[in-house]
């Protein structure tokens, strides 16, 4: 018996969240939106994939962002992402390098952190 992938990772969002969040995930991120099950849909948030990698976004009400846990990811350009979220407005954060990858943190329109990670070349 053994784990074999994560499926989703799960960020929280405020009621009525899902506009920001299609900017900010399709938008900066590029991940593009995937149909919630229809016994879901009711529930509000999003779903978005890249690759094999899916993000889903839910309404919490009591909500409050993830200042500290965060999900990580793995990109192939750092910089343009960055770009990106900078002309959006979102706060960044340069974090120091871990061995063979550059990263940098990024906030979502909510304050959810985020890292990013690009492999560096050998």
């Amino acid at each position: 018996m053994s784990i074999l992938a994560i499926d989703h990772v799960q960020l929280a969002i405020p009621e009525g969240g899902e506009p920001l969040a299609r900017a900010f995930y399709g938008g900066v991120l590029g991940f593009g939106e995937i149909p919630k099950p229809a016994e879901l849909a009711g529930r509000g948030g999003a779903w978005f994939r890249s690759g094999a990698v899916q993000l889903h976004v839910g309404v919490e009400a009591d909500f409050r962002p993830a200042v500290k846990a965060h999900p990580a990811l793995l990109v192939d350009d750092l910089a343009a992402i960055l770009a990106r979220a900078r002309a959006a407005g979102a706060e960044i954060a340069e974090d120091a390098p871990l061995p063979g990858y550059a990263r940098a943190f990024v906030f979502d329109p909510f304050g959810n952190r985020i890292e990013l990670m690009q492999a560096r070349s050998a």
